[in-house]
C-alpha cells in the first residue's frame, strides 16, 4: 500500500516552516536513551544539509524533533527522517529497527513552536524517567551544536519574540 500524498505547505511566504516530528522504534523497543545513541543522533543531525534540527529529545522508544527546512520550503520530510534513521543505525551498527515512516505536524502559528518545546522537554517527566526536565540528559536544545549552517530567512526569524528562545542570526 502506498503512502498518502503530502499536503503542500500552504503558509504565507513570511510564515516559518517548522515541523514537529516523532520517530518511533519498531515494536516500541526501549533501546534509545543512552549516551551512545544520543551521540549518534547528534552526529546524524550534524550531517543534515537541507534540514535544521532546532530541538529534540531522545526517549527510550522514540525521538521528538523540531526541525525546519534550510533552503526549500517544500523539502520532503520523508528524506529527513530516512536520512536520520539510516545514519544513526550505520553509526551504531544497530540490529534494532525503526518503525516505518514518522509522525509529523506542520506548526502553523508561532505559539505552536513554544508549545511543542514545552511538550518535548516535559516528556521524560510525564514518563516517570526524571523528576525535573532539566535532569534528562538526552535532550538537544535550541542553539546547541548548530555550527555555521544558516537557515533561510523564512524558516526561523519569527519565533524569537514568542518563545523567548534565541535562534542563530
Amino acid at each position: 500500500m502506498g503512502h498518502p500524498l503530502r499536503i503542500p505547505v500552504w503558509l504565507a511566504w513570511e510564515q516559518s516552516v517548522v515541523y514537529f516530528v516523532t520517530i518511533c522504534m519498531a515494536d516500541r523497543k526501549a533501546v534509545l536513551a543512552n549516551p551512545q545513541i544520543f551521540r549518534a543522533f547528534k552526529l546524524a543531525a550534524s550531517k543534515l544539509r537541507d534540514w535544521h534540527v532546532l530541538a529534540a529529545i531522545v526517549l527510550p522508544d522514540h525521538l521528538h524533533i523540531i526541525v525546519a527546512p534550510i533552503r526549500n520550503r517544500e523539502a520532503k520530510l520523508g528524506s529527513f527522517s530516512a536520512a536520520l534513521k539510516r545514519w544513526m543505525r550505520e553509526q551504531l551498527g544497530a540490529s534494532w529497527r525503526w518503525q516505518a515512516g514518522c509522525f509529523d505536524r506542520l506548526l502553523r502559528r508561532n505559539e505552536s513552536l513554544h508549545d511543542k518545546w514545552l511538550y518535548i522537554r516535559e516528556n521524560p517527566v510525564r514518563a516517570g524517567l526524571v523528576q525535573k526536565w532539566e535532569d534528562w540528559p538526552y535532550r538537544y536544545e535550541f542553539n546547541e551544536e548548530i555550527g555555521k549552517r544558516r537557515a533561510c530567512p523564512t524558516t526561523l526569524h519569527r519565533f524569537d519574540s514568542v518563545s523567548g528562545i534565541r535562534f542563530p542570526q
